[in-house]
């Protein structure tokens, strides 16, 4: 019998870590358990110890909820069906809660296809790329393997996006892209600087908006300006408070004549396992409002205890953020992952701001044991080390 995901059950899930974090156990981040196959570990990597913590791809620390699980294993048994029917149905659930139409949306095996042909579609060798930095690169690699100008306009102090800038940067550009909230930083882009982007921005171009990580946060969607016939783009991913990174779900949404210039690339049937769970996630009311409040919890002890121990950080809203670790953060990346905590990477514009996923309360509490130790040791010894996993280094540099 599976149970549904609501405030009894949410917290019942899982094994209790009330000694690390009162407030908030490690059940909150728990989900439906299951045996491992042979060779298998239970949590983390194939091709790395399951008790490392995991704190470098912006996961969600835990699996789908037990209903969903369920419903994937019932798909699974049927996996020699294509079941394609199931795609077009879904889009038309999901376009309805956006108040959409199913031609204002496709699905895709997560946002990064989304990206990848945004890029494609509205990129050129006369046609530029503009974007913040550091912001997630997707769409600057698309865009410069085929020519592209990319200009990259530094977040401005506070973290925010300097629109005018992106809209300065050329008369010509194709695209512009914004993630909102950022990643890296975490942070929040107000709705009002990307409808004054949209009203102001170069003729004939498209902006993205990518709200892989807007439920983790306050910022406002701009979903509804789709329907308003915008040069708009919105994509949203299922693969973080959804927890289905491994699954592969996403959406696009657009205006039909930008969506026909996506599906040019091809669009595809999903995997019905995906699918299934995904509707499952999105009819649970209580799923998105349960694991914000939990990942803020935990995101803001996190915060108090770089606060205290002296360090800044990126005033995040999500399920990541960047540090100030006072001197080049590639050393202290690969120091943490000896103490068997892995993080994120840096970015070129800031390489003394390595980002850190949240995790449970048990994996933010090792993060806490290793960081203090590993920025006490002497630059010699940091820089003497190589990180443990060189090949996760590329591989999952998202």
């Amino acid at each position: 019998m599976t149970l549904p995901v609501n405030r009894r059950n949410f917290l019942r899930m899982g094994a209790a870590a009330a000694a690390i974090a009162p407030a908030l156990t490690r059940s909150s981040f728990a989900a439906a358990g299951a045996p491992a196959a042979a060779g298998v570990p239970a949590v983390g990597y194939i091709d790395v110890p399951a008790n490392v913590a995991l704190l470098n791809i912006n996961e969600f620390p835990s699996g789908p909820t037990p209903a969903a699980v369920d419903i994937m294993h019932k798909m699974a048994v049927s996996g020699n069906r294509y079941y394609m029917a199931e795609t077009a149905l879904f889009t038309k659930e999901l376009a309805a809660s956006h108040d959409l139409k199913p031609e204002n949306l496709s699905i895709y095996a997560g946002s990064s296809e989304i990206l990848h042909f945004t890029a494609l579609a509205f990129t050129s060798p006369t046609r530029s790329l503009v974007t913040a930095d550091p912001t997630f690169e997707q769409t600057w690699r698309v865009a410069e393997s085929q020519g592209a100008k990319v200009h990259k306009i530094p977040l401005k102090a506070d973290y925010s996006y300097d629109m005018k800038a992106m809209v300065a940067a050329d008369p010509n550009a194709g695209l512009y892209y914004v993630c909102n909230p950022n990643n890296p930083t975490g942070t929040p882009v107000k709705r009002s600087d990307i409808e004054w982007l949209l009203a102001n921005k170069a003729p004939g171009s498209v902006v993205l908006v990518d709200e892989a990580y807007i439920h983790f946060s306050d910022a406002e969607s701009v979903i509804d300006l789709v329907g308003k016939d915008k040069d708009l783009i919105v994509s949203r991913t299922f693969s973080k408070i959804y927890s289905m990174g491994g699954l592969r779900f996403g959406y696009a949404t657009a205006r039909p004549d930008l969506m026909a210039k996506l599906r040019h690339y091809g669009v595809n049937s999903m995997a019905t396992t995906a699918v299934q769970c995904a509707k499952v996630q999105l009819a649970d009311k209580q799923l998105i409002p349960l694991r914000k409040q939990a990942m803020a919890d935990t995101r803001n002890r996190t915060f108090d205890f770089l606060t205290k121990a002296g360090y800044t950080f990126t005033p995040s809203q999500t399920n990541h953020f960047m540090v100030d670790t006072k001197r080049p953060g590639a050393p202290i990346i690969n120091a943490l992952a000896h103490h068997s905590v892995m993080i994120g990477r840096t970015w070129a514009i800031w390489p003394n701001r390595p980002r850190v996923s949240i995790g449970s309360p048990a994996d933010m509490a090792s993060f806490q044991t290793a960081f203090l130790e590993v920025m006490q040791m002497p630059d010699n010894k940091l820089n003497a080390l190589t990180h443990p996993y060189p090949h996760l280094i590329q591989t999952h540099a998202c």
